[in-house]
């Protein structure tokens, strides 16, 4: 028996063939078939950037590794391994996250395979770090969700596909650990469905699982790649037969061959027919089954992000028109460049205690030596060095196009969320700052390192890395975050990047909103009457600090005129839906 499947296109490219034409039109990829700027078209064409997405212990960093791998980007990969391992993951790359072997920090990777340019985020899959992952989700153009084969759909990657489809990226999934002892196949399609709301679309289709996981069936190829385990599997390294050779298939892997094409029949008779269109609506999602850890799968990941994933589309920002903020769409394909800080990373190189503004190019073409201006502050931005990224390996930039991922070393002035172009005035917006949930109060061990705090949190702040206010009536700077873990990252961080020992301790305050009002008047009236309550973010805005969720329903019902945020974008652009 073998299963009659809906979707057959021409077989993938492989380390055994030459790479043919893409499969897919990246026509439909939010690429227009008339450009403005023709010259700037067949390299927005090329580009792919792409974040992968999971809950922790997915696998979502070891597949990285391999991606990266497979690509020729990297010649070994790292494993994620504990405290005493001597090799890391490389887009792991603090040295806490090194220790605890966990990512604790987006990280981006920058490579070339089939003659395309891909940019690759490996976001946190703590829940603690989700604000660095939510914004990372603003500079994408999809993302590949990992999902633990054992554990199904959990509970971030719920809150990180809410994200995507308030967006409509498009998702990639791939299911990890098959050669684990794991759930049914049907029993995570169906899941992903039901929980995610989202309609799988099987393109490789497993044959057993954990001890005896034979491979994975190609429903692109019509053929069976043979499992093999082992970390330094390279594509070629993989047996390969055509599915119409049944009887060679049955006779080698016996009962488990026939329940797959029975399940597999199954799933392609319940599943939606492929539809490009509506992955690249994020309506559908293209499933793939492996193991990453033994480089199983990974290569036809790989191939799909090539062949299926969008090319940059437009976005949409505001220009200020004679004082009116007006709606502009900028193409990738226009002549001026401009792109979107959503990202900050102080000390990457320790050595040089630097800073990195991380950019998506939106459009244009990027030159070392052009002028660039920072549309929030109408400064001049000349950055020390411009560079691509390997993790934390670095290499100058010769030019860059709509969709790539660069970094500007900068010595501040620059903010999440900041729009740079070198002509019109242009500003993104969509760059989210979540209200935070737990505070701590901040006491320096050591007073004469004050000047050396003050830097670090600065830094910090504007980093994302945590969120830090300062009392408008004086006394200890307070640090708010999502999650417990994020207090703990920037303790160590404080002493190990900026020398200075501080403890953390607990205050009164369990919530913040920031404050807008209709007339500087109602502010001033609102200022006078909780003095003790305000403070101002790293981003100079102002905030109303709670006690209960009661104070809040309270200085609303005494000041209607009074907006309180649960959400911020960025300094200078709107806030988020008062309540």
């Amino acid at each position: 028996m073998q299963a009659s499947v809906k979707y057959r296109p021409s077989p993938s490219p492989s380390a055994r063939q030459p790479a043919p034409a893409p499969l897919f039109s990246t026509a439909a990829a939010g690429c227009p078939s008339a450009f403005t700027t023709v010259s700037y078209a067949p390299e927005t064409r090329r580009r792919r950037t792409f974040a992968i997405i999971s809950h922790p212990d997915a696998g979502k960093t070891t597949l990285t590794e391999k991606l990266l791998l497979f690509s020729g980007a990297i010649q070994i990969a790292g494993a994620v391994k504990g405290r005493k391992a001597s090799r890391h993951a490389t887009s792991d790359w603090m040295e806490i996250e090194k220790q605890r072997g966990i990512s604790v920090a987006s990280s981006v990777m920058q490579m070339s395979y089939r003659d395309h340019v891909i940019n690759l985020l490996d976001t946190p899959g703590h829940k603690d770090f989700s604000e660095d992952t939510y914004r990372v989700l603003t500079a994408v153009d999809s993302a590949l969700m990992v999902i633990d084969a054992a554990n199904g759909v959990e509970a971030q990657t719920r809150r990180l596909i809410e994200v995507c489809r308030q967006r409509d990226t498009p998702i990639i999934t791939f299911v990890n650990k098959m050669d684990r002892e794991v759930r049914d196949p049907l029993d995570i399609m169906d899941e992903v469905e039901r929980e995610l709301g989202m309609p799988c679309c099987p393109i490789t289709w497993p044959v057993g699982q954990g001890k005896s996981f034979g491979g994975i069936i190609n429903l692109r190829t019509q053929s069976m790649t043979v499992f093999a385990a082992g970390s330094e599997k390279r594509p070629q390294d993989f047996e390969v037969i055509a599915l119409a050779e049944t009887d060679k298939l049955r006779a080698r892997f016996g009962r488990a061959f026939d329940d797959a094409l029975e399940s597999m029949e199954l799933a392609v008779g319940a599943s939606a027919e492929w539809d490009h269109e509506a992955f690249l609506a994020g309506k559908l999602t293209p499933v793939f089954f492996g193991s990453g850890v033994n480089n199983f799968g990974v290569m036809e990941v790989l191939d799909a992000v090539v062949d299926m994933s969008p090319s940059p589309g437009p976005r949409v920002a505001f220009a200020e028109v004679n004082r009116n903020r007006e709606e502009r769409t900028v193409r990738p394909e226009d002549e001026s460049f401009s792109g979107v800080v959503f990202k900050v990373q102080a000390n990457m190189d320790s050595n040089h205690r630097d800073r990195i503004a991380f950019v998506r190019v939106a459009s244009g073409r990027y030159t070392p030596g052009m002028r660039m201006k920072v549309q929030r502050t109408g400064k001049e931005l000349r950055p020390t060095s411009v560079v691509t990224f390997m993790s934390q390996r670095r290499e100058a930039v010769d030019e860059a196009y709509a969709g790539d991922i660069i970094g500007f070393t900068i010595h501040g002035g620059v903010q999440l969320g900041d729009s740079i172009t070198d002509g019109p005035s242009l500003q993104f917006t969509g760059l989210p700052f979540f209200a935070p949930e737990m505070f701590m109060t901040v006491v320096l061990k050591n007073p004469l390192r004050t000047k050396q705090l003050q830097q670090g949190l600065m830094q910090l702040g504007e980093e994302g890395a945590i969120q830090v206010f300062k009392p408008d009536v004086g006394g200890n700077m307070l640090l708010g975050a999502v999650g417990q873990l994020q207090f703990e990252v920037v303790q160590h961080r404080l002493k190990t990047e900026y020398d200075c020992d501080v403890r953390l301790e607990g205050c009164q305050y369990t919530g913040a909103r920031w404050i807008t009002a209709d007339t500087p008047a109602e502010l001033r009236e609102f200022e006078n009457a909780y003095p003790m309550r305000l403070a101002h973010d790293a981003a100079d805005t102002l905030a109303y600090l709670c006690t209960s969720p009661y104070d809040v329903r309270l200085a609303q019902e005494r000041f209607p005129k009074i907006h309180f945020h649960p959400l911020r974008e960025h300094a200078g652009l709107s806030l988020g839906s008062a309540n």
